[in-house]
């Protein structure tokens, strides 16, 4: 793997094998878990990184799938562009559709957390033929705009006004050790970013498209499993709620808590587990050559 986009992150141990790709002028880092031709790319939350989901990944590559697991442009070990214009989700989006032609896969199923729930939304606009099924745990969506809004401005103010401050601390951060937990090393690799790398972050998803339109959610009749809970506004019920709905095919399941899946992760784990079963039993028609 190149040295870019790697700073203060300790190398993942076997056996997940690491690998890293170029779309576009973008250097992006993933993980590979398991082997085989059922493949689900899980992506992670927004400022997150792949640390966030491999307990999953493991899991579920320990049930017969091949996990992939993508840090998108301005997280974890992939380049950290200081653009706006590069964290737009749909371009995220094309990311993704560009691993699964770096793979060498012509299908997969496509899930996230949060941010990667959305994006993952828009690979299945963008690229449907590509997509056999989707995951989406906590989307943000309509309902989410509000409290969405008065979340990340702030942060948006703080990393552009309080840059010194914000970067000495990053420094500090960068310097400590791994706890080993995943979601946790995933905040604290957070923590440790440039500010103006997650200002990027940050200005770029604003100012773009959050999620497909209506009318294109509407048409997505892939397998979709929408898992949503009651805890925060940033994920609010509704959005999952309403999400399933409007899908033509998609089962909705609550969890308890954003951490269910993280520390107590058995059920959710075997709901998406099964829902991967019954993805890959549907037949999807093939992508046209071209």
């Amino acid at each position: 793997m190149s040295a870019r986009g790697q700073r203060g992150y300790a190398s993942p141990a076997p056996p997940y094998e690491v690998g890293t790709f170029v779309d576009g002028d973008t250097e992006l880092a993933y993980e590979l878990h398991g082997t085989g031709d059922r493949v689900l790319v899980f992506l992670h939350g927004i400022l997150l990184d792949a640390n966030m989901n491999r307990r999953l990944a493991v899991d579920l590559a320990a049930a017969g799938n091949r996990v992939v697991l993508l840090d998108l442009p301005g997280h974890g070990r992939s380049e950290k562009p200081r653009r706006a214009s590069a964290h737009r989700m749909d371009t995220y989006a094309g990311h993704v559709v560009a691993l699964l032609d770096h793979l060498g896969v012509e299908r997969a199923v496509v899930g996230g957390v949060s941010l990667g729930a959305n994006v993952s939304l828009m690979v299945a606009a963008q690229a449907p033929q590509r997509v056999q099924g989707l995951v989406v745990e906590m989307p943000v969506l309509e309902w989410a705009v509000p409290a969405a809004a008065v979340t990340f401005v702030p942060m948006l103010m703080a990393v552009h006004f309080a840059r010194s401050a914000v970067r000495v601390a990053a420094q500090v951060i960068r310097r400590l050790p791994r706890t080993g937990v995943g979601p946790l090393d995933s905040v604290i690799n957070s923590l440790a970013n440039d500010p103006v790398e997650t200002a990027a972050v940050l200005h770029g998803i604003l100012a773009g498209p959050i999620a497909p339109t209506v009318a294109e959610r509407r048409a997505m009749s892939m397998p979709t499993l929408v898992i949503g809970h009651r805890v925060d506004r940033i994920h609010p019920f509704a959005d999952a709620e309403q999400l399933a709905q409007r899908l033509p095919n998609a089962r909705l399941v609550e969890a308890t808590s954003v951490l269910e899946l993280r520390f107590r992760p058995d059920r959710l784990t075997g709901e998406i587990a099964a829902f991967l079963d019954q993805a890959w039993a549907v037949r999807r028609p093939r992508r046209r050559a071209g």
